[in-house]
C-alpha cells in the first residue's frame, strides 16, 4: 500500500526497505508484515493514440496517475522497410522468381496487424505494471463502440435501409455510380469537346491525400482530363480522406480488453457527464481519475503524474545511404544507447542521437530537441535508466482540483 515520503525515508535509512524503482518511486519491505490491503480501483481511459490511467482508494484519493502515448508509426516504418527491401531485391536478385504467401505469420488465422498488436499490448502492459506495484481490487475500463458507416453518413441512423443498400447499390463499383450520377457527360465542358472517352477523376489528387469517396470523384472527358493535368484548367471542391482508422481500432481494442481482462466497462458519455459536473478540464489522466472515482469528487495525493511514451525495443536499421554503404551503430557508444534516460547538469533528458566522437543530442519525452551549448559529452552524463519499450518521465499536475 502507498505510504508517506517521510515513512519511506525512515524505512530506507533503517535498512528495513530497498528501492525497487525511481519512477514511480517504489520501495520493497525487507521484513514480514500483514497482508491487509485497502480497496483500490484502477480506472483506464482507453484510446488509439493516448491512454489515461489512475488509481483511487476507498476515500477517493488518487494515489497513481499516468498518461501513455501509443505508437502510431509502425505502419509507416513497415512500408519504408518494404520499399528498401523491394529495391534491394530488384537490384541484387532479379533472377529469383517472386514468392508470395510464404511466411507463416502472414497467413495465420485470427492474427492482428503489428499496429493493433502494439496498441492492445500497450493497454495490457499498463494494467500489468499498475498491478505489480499496487494491490488492485477492481479494474474499470472506459470503452467505445464506433459505427464507421454512421460516422461517414449520419443519415443511416434515421434510415436503416441505407445500411444494406448504400449509394453504390446496384452498380458494379464507385466508378460506375459516378458515371451514372453525372449522366455520362463531362462535367467541365458539358460535351462541347465532342470527346466520347470518359474518365473518372479525383478532384483532390490521391497524392495529396484525396479520398476515393464519390464526393471527390467527377466525370471528365479525356480532353478536359488532359488539360487539367497540364494545369490549363482548375477544379474546385473535392474531399480529403476521412480519419476513421482510429474508430475502427477502438472497436477491436474494446473487444480484446473485455475478453482478456476481468474488469467492468463504462462509456465515454458517462465519463464526460461526471467530468463536467466536477468542472474539470479534458485530459486523459483526469478522465481516468474520474473513471476510477466513479464520478465522485476526488483529491490528488500525489503532485506528479507519469508521462509515458511507447518506443521500439531497439534500432534495427543497420545502414543508411542510397546503396546502404554507411553503417549505423545500433549498439552502445561509450556505454549509452538511444532513448537511454540520463542526467545532465542536474536535468533529466533522453538520448535522441549519438556521435562516435563522444557527443550526444538530447531531447525531452515529447521528442523536442534540447538546445544546449556546448554539445553534451558522454563523460558529463549520468545514466539513470536503460532503454526499454517505453520511456517515462514525471510531470507536475496543475492545480485544477
Amino acid at each position: 500500500m502507498p505510504t508517506t515520503p517521510r515513512k519511506a525515508r525512515l524505512l530506507l535509512k533503517n535498512a528495513k526497505a530497498k528501492c525497487v524503482s525511481r519512477v514511480p518511486f517504489t520501495i520493497k519491505l525487507l521484513y514480514e508484515t500483514t497482508e491487509y490491503t485497502q480497496l483500490l480501483i484502477h480506472g483506464m481511459d482507453t484510446g488509439s493514440s493516448k491512454i489515461g490511467s489512475a488509481v483511487t482508494d476507498c476515500k477517493n484519493n488518487v494515489i497513481y496517475v499516468s498518461e501513455i502515448e501509443i505508437r502510431n508509426d509502425i505502419t509507416g516504418k513497415m512500408k519504408q522497410r518494404a520499399k528498401y527491401r523491394r529495391n534491394r531485391r530488384n537490384r541484387k536478385t532479379r533472377y529469383r522468381k517472386a514468392r508470395w504467401l510464404n511466411r507463416k505469420n502472414s497467413i495465420r488465422r485470427d492474427r492482428f496487424s503489428p499496429t493493433m498488436t502494439s496498441k492492445i499490448e500497450a493497454h495490457l502492459k499498463e494494467i500489468k505494471f499498475v498491478s505489480s506495484i499496487l494491490p488492485i481490487t477492481c479494474i474499470i475500463v472506459e470503452t467505445a463502440a464506433f459505427d464507421p458507416h454512421a460516422l461517414k453518413n449520419p443519415g443511416v441512423l434515421k434510415n436503416k435501409w441505407l445500411y444494406q443498400k448504400g449509394v453504390n447499390y446496384g452498380f458494379a463499383n464507385t466508378k460506375a455510380y459516378v458515371l451514372h450520377r453525372d449522366n455520362h457527360t463531362c462535367q467541365h465542358c458539358k460535351g462541347k469537346s465532342k470527346d466520347s472517352r470518359l474518365h473518372v477523376h479525383h478532384i483532390v489528387f490521391r497524392s495529396k491525400n484525396g479520398s476515393d469517396d464519390e464526393q471527390n470523384l467527377i466525370t471528365l472527358c479525356k480532353t478536359c482530363h488532359g488539360k487539367l493535368h497540364d494545369e490549363v484548367i482548375i477544379l474546385k471542391g473535392g474531399k480529403q480522406k476521412g480519419q476513421l482508422n482510429h474508430a475502427t481500432q477502438m472497436n477491436t481494442i474494446r473487444q480484446q480488453l473485455l475478453k482478456r481482462l476481468n474488469c467492468y466497462e463504462t462509456f465515454g458519455f458517462v465519463t464526460k457527464e461526471h467530468r463536467q459536473l466536477l468542472n474539470l478540464p479534458k485530459e486523459h489522466y483526469i478522465d481516468a481519475a474520474v473513471i476510477s472515482s466513479q464520478g465522485n469528487k476526488f483529491f490528488f495525493r500525489t503532485g506528479l503524474f507519469l508521462k509515458k511514451k511507447c518506443v521500439s525495443d531497439g534500432d534495427y536499421r543497420q545502414t543508411k545511404g542510397i546503396r546502404s554503404e554507411q553503417p549505423i551503430t545500433t549498439g552502445k557508444i561509450s556505454g549509452f544507447r538511444k532513448y537511454d534516460k540520463i542526467e545532465y547538469l542536474g536535468v533529466e533528458y533522453f538520448i535522441k542521437g549519438r556521435m562516435s566522437t563522444g557527443y550526444s543530442i538530447l531531447m525531452d519525452i515529447d521528442g523536442n530537441k534540447a538546445i544546449l551549448r556546448p554539445i553534451p559529452k558522454f563523460n558529463m552524463m549520468n545514466r539513470i535508466s536503460a532503454r526499454k519499450s517505453w520511456i517515462i518521465q514525471a510531470g507536475i499536475i496543475p492545480n485544477i482540483v
